[in-house]
């Protein structure tokens, strides 16, 4: 860590691991709602709590930041796998052949 605060290199590694992070939350929405369905929303709810909560109780700026990211991308990785159903219904992204989608107009 001494490294990186000598050579103003945590911005950077932040925002790759933020980077990372929220790219790994895309393809864990799209599995979840294929596999799960909408009702995979309480694993992110509950992930988000407790990154959200571990991130209170960490000592380091570092890692309480990066709990930070993990913990909203969850939040909004809630919001997504609704719309992601929507993005099936409209034939986007492939659907689990053993569930039934019911198209809802608007």
């Amino acid at each position: 860590m001494e490294f990186l605060q000598e050579y103003n290199l945590i911005g950077l590694l932040l925002g790759l691991c933020s980077f990372l992070i929220i790219g790994i939350f895309h393809p864990l929405v799209v599995k979840g709602e294929y596999y799960f369905g909408v009702r995979c929303w309480w694993a992110f709810l509950v992930l988000g709590i407790g990154a959200g909560v571990g991130s209170l109780f960490v000592s380091g700026v570092f890692v309480q930041t990066l709990l930070g990211v993990l913990a909203f991308s969850s939040f909004w990785s809630i919001l997504e796998v609704f719309e992601q159903r929507g993005r099936v219904e409209k034939g986007w992204f492939p659907a689990n052949p053993r569930r039934k989608y019911r198209r809802r107009d608007k």
